[in-house]
Order: structure tokens, then C-alpha cells, then sequence
């Protein structure tokens, strides 16, 4: 996902109020993947927003202190959307990596079979004798278990989200950039910063 363009950045303005120029474009990048992303099955939606929690959240690192305590609350907030969303992004990675390993062992013990069965029909009892069969069962529990968690996490994340928002989080924080942004230029909040 390409970060979004931050307009009306003045290098003669105060770091405060370009930061919080940042901030904002930075936040609402955020909050646009947020209704996509609550869906179950909207990985992209969710890996991009992972993208902007880390951006807005390595902003917040450095920069928090042209903020104050909303820029700390969102900074962790941040770390854990991008956390949670990571460990879900995972799961997607893994998900299609054991179904293209089961595949090639499914393929592999099919051209077993038939060579097995030397051209004539194939007997069943030759399914018995496939070299992968053991490995299957593994490798579908497995997918079962990452599927599980997966379901787990996008849990995590709504219920994680749904908390921040009614906590506030981002409305604060886009408060506080809002707030600098109206400061006359020679205001000791601007000058701090």
C-alpha cells in the first residue's frame, strides 16, 4: 500500500504543525481500511491497515511530545492494532502455504498410485501404499489450527478496535493535531514543539 501524500507541508512552520499535518493524513489513512478490515475474510483490507497503524505509530514515536498524552495513548493503541494484525497476517501466509504443500504431496501420491498400478485400473487398496499419506492428517490439523486462529485474532482485532474507538483513542489524537494546526504561530505550545 503507497502512503498517502501529505499536502501543505511548510518547512518554515514549526515541527508541531507539520507533524500534525502528517499526523492527520496519517490517522484518517488508518481509519479508512477500519470498516473493510472488520470484515472476517478482507485480508487486504487488514494488511494495509497493519501498513498505516505502523506508520502512524513510528510518526507517534519520534514526535509525540507535539501532542502530549493523546499522541501516547494512540502510539500504543497503534503498536497494538499493528501487533494483532500482524499476527493475523501471518496466519494468511500460512494458510495458502500448507494447502500448496498438500497439493504437491496429493499430486505425488497420485502419480504413486498409477504407476503403482501399471496401467491397469487403479485398485484401491493402492491408496493404502501412497508415500505421503501420513503426512496429510498433520498438515489438515495444522490448516485447522491456523484457520482457528486466525478467526481468533480477527476477533481480537474487532473487539481491540471497537475499544479504541469508544475509548476515544483516534478522536483524541486527531483533536490534539487539529489544535496545533488552529495555534497562532508564536504560541508557546508551537514554540515547545
Amino acid at each position: 500500500m503507497k502512503a498517502r501524500r501529505v499536502k501543505k507541508l511548510d518547512p518554515s512552520a514549526s515541527l508541531a504543525e507539520n507533524v500534525a499535518r502528517l499526523v492527520l493524513v496519517r490517522l484518517d489513512e488508518l481509519r479508512s481500511f477500519a470498516q473493510r478490515a472488520l470484515e472476517p475474510d478482507r485480508a487486504r483490507a487488514q494488511h494495509d491497515m497493519r501498513i498505516a497503524a505502523k506508520r502512524l505509530r513510528y510518526i507517534l514515536e519520534t514526535t509525540e511530545v507535539c501532542f502530549g498524552q493523546p499522541a501516547a495513548v494512540a502510539r500504543h493503541d497503534a503498536r497494538d492494532l499493528q501487533s494483532v494484525l500482524g499476527d493475523l497476517h501471518d496466519c494468511d501466509v500460512m494458510l495458502p502455504r500448507i494447502e500448496r504443500h498438500l497439493a504437491r504431496l496429493r499430486e505425488a501420491d497420485a502419480d504413486a498410485i498409477r504407476s503403482a498400478a501399471g496401467g491397469e485400473d487403479v485398485d484401491p487398496a493402492l491408496a493404502a501404499r501412497a508415500p505421503n499419506r501420513a503426512a496429510y492428517r498433520g498438515l489438515e490439523v495444522l490448516a485447522a489450527f491456523i484457520g482457528a486462529r486466525r478467526r481468533l485474532l480477527h476477533d481480537r482485532f474487532c473487539n481491540l478496535w471497537d475499544a479504541q474507538e469508544r475509548g476515544g483513542t483516534w478522536h483524541d489524537l486527531q483533536g490534539a493535531a487539529k489544535r496545533v494546526l488552529r495555534e497562532p504561530p508564536n504560541s508557546p505550545a508551537l514554540r515547545a514543539a
